[in-house]
């Protein structure tokens, strides 16, 4: 059992766009790790693809910000805040993932200020990098 809060206690989602089911290495305002286990149940997949099942790259990435999200939300400079995506670069989908398949995510953040910051992120499945991309927060009052 982790001694890191449940990210639906840090985070403002709820499903079915909670992506982060676990931490598992947190250093408020600098990182953050965490893990996604796909069941198979999600409601994206019945669409994406028919046959054959696949995660969609952008909700790599939106998982991927949630776990930046905590590193950020768990810095007392943003007490109250809320961080939204400002912007996603150099987004690049190296493995298919797909029911069944568990996500090893995390996030270094960059530099921040009290209004916007960055962070690069990663998503590894099996030990291979599934998912990388650098993000952009804007950060918001709650």
């Amino acid at each position: 059992m982790s001694n890191f809060p449940a990210p639906a206690d840090i985070l403002p989602h709820r499903p079915p766009f909670l992506f982060v089911d676990e931490i598992v290495d947190l250093n408020p305002g600098v990182s953050a790790a965490g893990r996604w286990h796909l069941t198979g149940d999600e409601w994206f997949f019945a669409g994406h693809f028919p046959g054959r099942p696949t995660l969609p790259g952008v909700l790599m990435c939106e998982a991927i910000a949630q776990v930046g999200a905590i590193a950020l939300l768990l810095d007392s400079r943003y007490a109250g805040k809320l961080p939204l995506f400002g912007g996603l670069d150099g987004a690049r989908f190296r493995r298919q993932v797909g029911p069944g398949d568990t996500l090893e995510l995390s996030v270094e953040l960059g530099r921040m200020s009290a209004r916007a910051g960055k962070g690069v992120g990663k998503a590894m499945l099996n030990g291979q990098l599934a998912c990388q991309c650098e993000l952009l927060f804007v950060v918001v009052d709650a």
